[in-house]
């Protein structure tokens, strides 16, 4: 199960890749009055998750209990994040869906649709693999 847990974090993180460089390719950082996200909130997600991933690969090489808690617990405020970063996403892609605001639409408002959606379902799923992990469901 930890395998199938770095899988689905990689998976998330190019989709979170996508995302990221959408966003700046946009200039989502260099105009954060006319983003919904703060470059505090994309970057904290992005270093969370990043420091978490490390810390997953690393409890896959050794089988440390106290890594693969420490990832989970390392997840918790990225998904907390990630769902902030969703729900301020939502108006912003019906906004941008309308042909009056196509023009100046935020950064965000060019996600790929089923980028979020994928990044948020491999999210949840990486998310209970790595929990199911570390209580020890299906141990290796």
């Amino acid at each position: 199960m930890d395998i199938a847990a770095l899988v689905t974090w990689v998976l998330t993180a190019l989709g979170g890749f996508v995302m990221l460089g959408t966003w700046i390719s946009r200039g989502g950082h260099r105009r954060p009055s006319d983003s919904r996200f703060p470059p505090a909130l994309i970057f904290g997600h992005f270093a969370l998750a990043a420091t978490g991933l490390v810390i997953w690969i690393i409890y896959v090489a050794v089988d440390s209990d106290a890594l693969a808690w420490i990832a989970f617990v390392l997840l918790l405020p990225v998904a907390l994040l990630g769902f902030t970063m969703f729900v301020r996403w939502l108006p912003t892609r019906r906004t941008a869906t309308t042909p009056a605001t196509a023009g100046g639409d935020p950064a965000e408002a060019h996600f790929p649709l089923p980028v979020v959606i994928g990044h948020g379902l491999l999210a949840v799923v990486t998310l209970v693999l790595v929990l199911l992990t570390a209580l020890g469901v299906g141990g290796s």
